[in-house]
């Protein structure tokens, strides 16, 4: 019991610490686009992210699938640009609540990616038995996604009580643009950014 939650600190710290910060501003990107009603919609999204990450996590730990790290560091970056690029993209439908039905495809295929980052960082710690250091490790895992996306929460209720004030005259959909453009457009500079720094060559 002591190993698995030793793995699973190494987890969560290995998703809140300032070392996981694409994975921090991802998860701040996705979730740019939701508010509280759209939970349903929302949660849909991030289950299928933590499925396609946890897919690759296994793979990749056991060996059986193999990415080269500059390679999967470089995607990360280009999954946070793209995220910021569909929230835009879809924002005035996002607005009037509408789901879009191919961000859960999305977001499964980028945790497909994300995930080739976290094993990397895991493989470093195994010895011999992987299954306790991978259960662990994904657990902590999730639990770090929690506190970021409940973290992100509670920043854009402030964001968009600030804009309340701010922007009275305007509906609440205006006010929600606002937010979501302005989250959306930093996440796509500051992506792009690590993306030029970390092109493979």
């Amino acid at each position: 019991m002591s190993d698995l939650l030793a793995f699973l600190t190494v987890g969560f710290r290995h998703i809140v610490g300032l070392d996981a910060a694409d994975h921090i501003l991802f998860l701040a990107v996705l979730s740019a686009i939701y508010r509280p009603r759209d939970w349903r919609i929302a949660l849909a999204v991030i289950s299928a992210f933590t499925v396609g990450h946890s897919i690759t996590l296994v793979l990749a730990v056991t060996g059986l699938l193999v990415l080269p790290s500059k390679l999967v560091e470089f995607l990360i970056p280009v999954t946070i640009a793209a995220t910021a690029v569909e929230n835009l993209w879809w924002r005035a439908q996002a607005e009037r609540g509408v789901a879009m039905p191919a961000r859960p495809l999305f977001a499964a295929l980028f945790g497909l990616v994300h995930g080739a980052g976290f094993a990397g960082y895991l493989q470093s710690l195994f010895v011999d038995d992987i299954a306790l250091p991978l259960l662990g490790f994904n657990i902590g895992i999730e639990l770090g996604q929690i506190v970021v996306l409940a973290g992100a929460a509670a920043v854009y209720a402030l964001v968009d009580a600030a804009l309340r004030g701010l922007l009275a005259q305007q509906s609440g959909g205006r006010r929600f643009e606002v937010r979501l453009v302005t989250v959306s457009t930093l996440g796509l500079l500051v992506a792009s950014a690590w993306a030029i720094e970390r092109f493979p060559r």
